[in-house]
């Protein structure tokens, strides 16, 4: 500011008014004043400025799985654009689900001084964050629950999902469905199991283990698994979309290709043949509301800890509707 308002002819303190805004500055002074700051590549520092006026920062902290997963992708677009209505820009980091990159994503964003968080927990222990929250940094998880730790959360409906999933392919006529889930550890990798087996029960299907993998899952793996279960098994169940489309490429041109309902929808998933039924949600609604929230406690919201679950439905398409 020394370095403008020398070049500019002013006073220090006629720049701060241009660059705040202010009234007072002749409008030709205020050019000077723009020109030397177009002139200098003159930038306020924001972060020293808040730091300097006690206030809030303008940004809000989001963690998530993957960035590159169209899942979160759509979650963060729909938190940005809440973000963006309430003044506040959104800073994003990808936890490649790994506890301890998300605490230091987390910290990190506390370091900062974020105005709040926006959190998918990798692991089950978030009392790291107790003193931040306990500070009066307003945290909402979402997508999974947090561990050790009272926070608002949105969550999806994960067990009515996939047991609606085994119901419907039981309807059309199967007694031998297999099921494939990303890691148990994963809160939305077990509530989906579980929500599968109790779906089999339901629908008076019998549960069978050897029908189910769960893991981490490449294209090598899924081709593995479906080599064990596609004699016995004549249909599917997908826990998330990125396992959809890695057994999409292994069944592609077999016989024995089972009926599929996959959790999740994802781009062009009508447009195969057949196309794929799929378990969806609002993904939007997910990041809207969690970040609703979130603004709700920016803005003085005091009540006890609030527990959203967002339900899903079945879209037929085709995949899902083939009899044994």
């Amino acid at each position: 500011m020394n370095d403008v308002a020398r070049l500019a002819g002013v006073s220090i303190k006629t720049v701060s008014r241009v660059v705040n805004d202010e009234s007072g500055v002749h409008p030709a002074t205020a050019e000077r004043v723009l020109t030397a700051i177009e002139q200098l590549g003159f930038r306020r520092n924001l972060s020293a400025r808040h730091l300097r006026r006690g206030t809030e920062t303008g940004t809000i902290g989001l963690v998530l799985e993957d960035v590159a997963n169209p899942f979160y992708s759509v979650l963060t677009r729909a938190a940005e654009e809440v973000a963006r209505a309430h003044g506040r820009q959104v800073l994003t980091g990808s936890s490649d689900e790994d506890p301890a990159r998300e605490r230091e994503l987390v910290l990190e964003f506390c370091a900062r001084r974020v105005d709040g968080l926006l959190v998918v927990p990798a692991g089950h222990q978030q009392g790291y964050i107790a003193h931040e929250i306990n500070a009066g940094t307003p945290v909402v998880f979402l997508d999974r629950p947090a561990g050790n730790v009272e926070a608002d959360t949105v969550l999806v409906d994960n067990v009515g999902g996939t047991a609606l999933a085994a119901r419907h392919l039981a309807a059309h006529g199967h007694r031998s469905i297999a099921f494939l889930g990303d890691a148990p550890e994963i809160h939305t990798a077990a509530e989906r199991l579980r929500g599968f087996r109790e779906g089999c029960a339901q629908a008076g299907v019998a549960f069978d283990p050897a029908l189910v993998r769960m893991g981490p899952h490449t294209t090598e793996t899924v081709r593995a698994a479906l080599e064990l279960m596609l004699p016995r098994a004549t249909a599917l169940v997908t826990g998330n979309n990125r396992i959809t489309v890695e057994a999409l490429r292994v069944l592609a041109g077999r016989a024995d290709r089972p009926a599929l309902v996959g959790f999740d929808d994802f781009e062009l998933a009508d447009l195969l043949d057949p196309p794929i039924t799929v378990i969806t949600h609002d993904t939007r609604e997910l990041g809207r509301s969690a970040a609703e929230l979130l603004f709700a406690r920016l803005g003085g919201d005091t009540a006890p800890p609030r527990r959203h679950v967002l339900p899903t439905r079945l879209l037929p398409r085709g995949s899902g509707e083939v009899t044994p």
